[in-house]
């Protein structure tokens, strides 16, 4: 199938398909005598399954690696599960820092009116200075 048909079946668009090709991800397509992409299920199987990791928030080197274990049928399950719990981890960092991001913004924004003054405690704390100072 062409690219076009691929993105389809896979969900990944025709351009992140390129991408993957051109990072390593995904190995380069051979090539119909007319010079198109050609792909088979086994790429579109390996599609969804970036797809699907980019979709949980791995990185493309995290799917790098996972795509190699998936590939490796000797593996232990275990490196699996410890680089799955190692993401969880990174999530619920990322989660807490959000979080916190949020919660500033949140008390900046409820520190002063948003009324014409050009006074703006959001703008003072963006250049380093307490609100009010």
């Amino acid at each position: 199938m062409r690219i076009g048909e691929a993105a389809r079946a896979s969900g990944v668009s025709a351009k992140m398909i390129r991408h993957y090709e051109a990072v390593g991800l995904l190995p380069a397509a051979s090539r119909r005598e007319s010079g198109y992409r050609d792909y088979g299920e086994a790429e579109v199987h390996a599609l969804r399954f970036i797809r699907r990791a980019r979709d949980l928030g791995f990185s493309l080197a995290e799917i790098a690696g996972l795509l190699a274990l998936w590939a490796d049928r000797g593996r232990a399950s275990a490196e699996v599960k410890r680089l799955a719990l190692r993401h969880v981890a990174d999530l619920e960092r990322k989660a807490r820092d959000l979080s916190a991001m949020a919660d500033t913004l949140r008390r900046l924004a409820a520190s002063y009116h948003g009324d014409a003054r050009p006074d703006c405690p959001i703008l003072e704390d963006l250049a380093g200075h307490a609100p009010g100072a």
